[in-house]
């Protein structure tokens, strides 16, 4: 082959060669081109679906706690069960008294002729009968009602006799399927035969049960008030078997007190005031210990301002605390007994309007402050006092309706029309204490002696009413996050910036991670150590901590004007950037300094007490765990995520823009001035917002850092409960369903609705601060 032949093939296999090795790059390039597109388009949906993830997860709480909070809100519902007629002999006599047992399957229904008939709800059928002993010849002229929660029932006869007794029932279980059977009996605690404590007939009797006494008032036609005192005989027997008939000893008293036009008496629930009414409505007020001790008088005495000449119909509400007196409009109002600077006077608290006929009946439930009413109409109110919100206000039926009673669970209703038809409701009302004015608005609550914010969630008795305002947990969770701030704010924004924009990067890069560092603390450790090291150590060092949050600026400014007239030789020794680890041990002899000259200072200024002076110059009363503890120990866990944040956003400014203003003539302060903080301020901002947002919903530090108690006082000293705190503390052991658990979630709905707003007022100001500055 010639030569010239061979070296055209080796230059084409050349060729071949470099274009086999440049299509075998491209396709390497494409195929990664192509997969670098696909992971871009992988991390897109896979951030995308993280952030509707987010959202819905979000969206998700948003709707599980409207869905617990809404029934709070519901309104209440009446519905018939069923209707019908007692026996001629069961449904003889005027009907003195309905009640309804627990489960709300026995009724039973008391005769002026002293009759006690029980029947069943569901037909009708009288269950069991029993007279009351009354003498031949006798008639029943007074009833009187301990309460509905005791049911315990005083009649007052025409002889000057009383007769007491009380319905029972008992459960048991019997039968294959162990069915429940309940068998109703009447119980006398001083026995079948009446006990007589006045002279003639009686214009008006009480009866009142408390522990272990039974107090009877009788007021007799001349005005003479009689009482009598049964005490309750312990013995092994009755504590063996409590329904073991229990021997009462029996105290008689009559008083020189004249009660002239009494028309109702009654006795509280801790058998300490008795109160005789008049038609006329006057009401006076006497402390039974000392009718009993023969030193009585009338403690307090006044006209009622009703809108009607005349009362109606007066009685205790559940507690046996406030009183109810209806006049003959259909007006309710509640009325209770506080101390102001006239003395202790009878106070109309609530009123409640009614339709402007007077009522037929009048009842109260045994475990809530709801109050049912009737008409002439037939028009049933039903009603809860302390939110003062109407529940159901209804007509029920055409005829005149005599009497009612309600269950003791509320959930059931008892009427008896004129005709004798009975007829029985079911009532739907899981949460009636409930309403705008109760959660956020100043309640004026029984033995209280004005209108105030109040969260008192549960007690041991039924009679305890409930405090569910909101407003001191917000207010609390406000105030903890103002002194948060109130320190953590300028700290960690002047730290970010000095940082960011006058430290030197190799400090920078040690000071900033060590910052972040403590954002890793559990503020459970925090709280704990706030609580057990850092409050007893402030209380002890009160004066020390004032006269360090004095000195401290001072030391630092007196140091940084120092600076400047030290010799050039000792300024140059120390690189740009650094001078601020100079003042690392200017703070702590200034902290060492405070704390050393606080006692003398305290003794020659304060009298040795600063607690005490500032308790008596200025009435600010001092807690170990206090505000000043909640914000020291929350700022501490706060200052990381602001300053971190705030870091950034001056450090990512770019430098051209810094650089150029340098260029320019200004000096640096003018560059941070007028180009840095202008461009940072978003970033700022957003630190600011989001680490309020964090003091908002912290828990574990406010939980042991303070005293927990729910009160609204702006006082630095004192305490507080936020938002987060009670939920923490409370749901464990609320009922699930009730009330209380309700509000609870409805608590952690505003903490959740405030953080949004503000988040959201953030982002707002945030963008626009971004769309004002992005020329620069």
């Amino acid at each position: 082959m010639p030569d010239k032949d061979k070296t055209t093939i080796e230059q084409s296999s050349d060729a071949l060669t470099v274009e086999s090795v440049f299509a075998t790059h491209a396709d390497r390039l494409r195929a990664k081109r192509k997969m670098r597109e696909l992971l871009d388009r992988g991390a897109g949906v896979t951030i995308s679906l993280g952030g509707i993830g987010i959202i819905a997860t979000l969206l998700l709480l948003l709707i599980y706690l409207v869905y617990v909070v809404q029934p709070l809100f519901e309104s209440a519902q009446i519905q018939r069960l069923t209707s019908f007629q007692l026996s001629p002999s069961a449904a003889s006599g005027e009907p003195l008294y309905l009640a309804l047992e627990e489960q709300a399957e026995l009724s039973m229904r008391l005769s002026s002729s002293g009759r006690v008939d029980f029947f069943s709800l569901a037909d009708g059928a009288v269950i069991n009968s029993e007279q009351i002993s009354i003498p031949a010849g006798a008639q029943i002229t007074q009833f009187a009602l301990a309460s509905e929660e005791s049911g315990l029932i005083a009649l007052g006869l025409d002889t000057g006799a009383v007769h007491l007794f009380s319905a029972d029932y008992e459960i048991s279980f019997s039968g294959p399927n162990n069915a429940r059977q309940i068998t109703p009996r009447i119980n006398y605690p001083l026995g079948r035969e009446p006990v007589f404590i006045a002279a003639d007939a009686m214009q008006a009797i009480a009866v009142a049960q408390a522990n272990d006494s039974i107090v009877i008032a009788a007021v007799a036609g001349s005005g003479e008030l009689s009482l009598v005192r049964a005490t309750r005989q312990s013995s092994l027997l009755a504590l063996l078997d409590p329904s073991a008939d229990t021997d009462y000893q029996l105290e008689f008293t009559r008083s020189e007190l004249a009660l002239v036009d009494t028309d109702w008496l009654l006795i509280d629930g801790d058998q300490r005031w008795l109160l005789a009414i008049s038609a006329q409505r006057m009401v006076s007020a006497t402390a039974l210990d000392a009718v009993f001790s023969g030193s009585a008088a009338v403690q307090a005495s006044d006209r009622l301002a009703l809108q009607t000449e005349s009362i109606q119909d007066a009685r205790f509400l559940l507690g046996g605390l406030s009183l109810l007196v209806a006049d003959a409009n259909g007006d309710i109002g509640q009325w209770f007994f506080s101390v102001g600077e006239e003395g202790l006077a009878l106070r109309r608290v609530r009123n409640f309007a009614g339709s402007g006929t007077p009522l037929t009946a009048l009842t109260v439930e045994q475990r809530q402050k709801n109050v049912a009413a009737i008409d002439e109409r037939a028009v049933l109110r039903l009603f809860n006092t302390t939110a003062e919100r109407t529940l159901i206000e209804q007509q029920l039926d055409d005829i005149r309706i005599r009497s009612l009673a309600l269950s003791p669970r509320g959930d059931r209703l008892l009427t008896e029309t004129d005709s004798g038809l009975l007829t029985s409701w079911s009532v739907s009302s899981p949460h009636p204490e409930i309403s705008w004015s109760a959660l956020w608005e100043r309640v004026w609550y029984e033995d209280y002696a004005e209108p105030d914010y109040i969260w008192q969630s549960s007690s041991a008795g039924n009679a305890f009413e409930p405090k569910y305002s909101l407003t001191p947990l917000t207010f609390g969770t406000l105030k903890a996050a103002f002194y948060a701030m109130l320190l953590a704010a300028p700290l960690a924004v002047c730290g970010a910036i000095f940082t960011g924009y006058f430290m030197a990067p190799p400090m920078r890069r040690k000071v900033k991670p060590l910052v972040e560092l403590m954002e890793a603390l559990p503020t459970v450790v925090l709280g704990f150590l706030a609580g057990l090291w850092l409050a007893p150590f402030v209380e002890t060092n009160l004066l020390g901590i004032f006269a360090l949050i004095v000195l401290l600026p001072v030391s630092i400014i007196a140091m940084s004007a120092a600076w400047i007239f030290l010799p050039r030789s000792i300024r140059h020794s120390i690189p740009d950037g650094w001078e601020a680890a100079i003042l690392v041990p200017v703070i702590i002899l200034s902290g060492m300094f405070a704390l050393w000259i606080a006692p003398p200072l305290e003794m020659l200024w304060f009298g040795g007490d600063m607690q005490a002076w500032l308790s008596n110059e200025f009435g600010l009363a001092y807690d170990q765990r206090n505000a000043m503890i909640v914000g020291f120990a929350m700022g501490f866990a706060v200052i990381p995520t602001i300053f971190s944040i705030a870091e950034d956003a001056v450090f990512t400014v770019p430098r051209q823009l810094s650089n150029g203003s340098l260029a320019l003539g200004a000096t640096p302060w003018q560059t941070l001035a007028k180009v840095v903080l202008p461009m940072a301020s978003p970033g700022i901002f957003s630190a600011l917002m989001i680490g309020m947002g964090r003091a908002v919903g912290e828990t574990m530090i406010v939980l042991m850092a303070t005293g927990n108690t729910p009160i609204m006082d702006i006082n630095i000293f004192e305490g507080m409960r936020t938002l987060a705190a009670n939920i923490a503390v409370e749901v464990p052991e609320s009922e699930v369903g009730s009330s209380h658990y309700r509000i609870l979630f409805l608590s952690a709905l505003v903490l959740f609705a405030f953080t949004f707003v503000v988040n959201t007022v953030a982002e707002l100001v945030r963008q626009r601060l971004r769309t004002r500055y992005r020329l620069l």
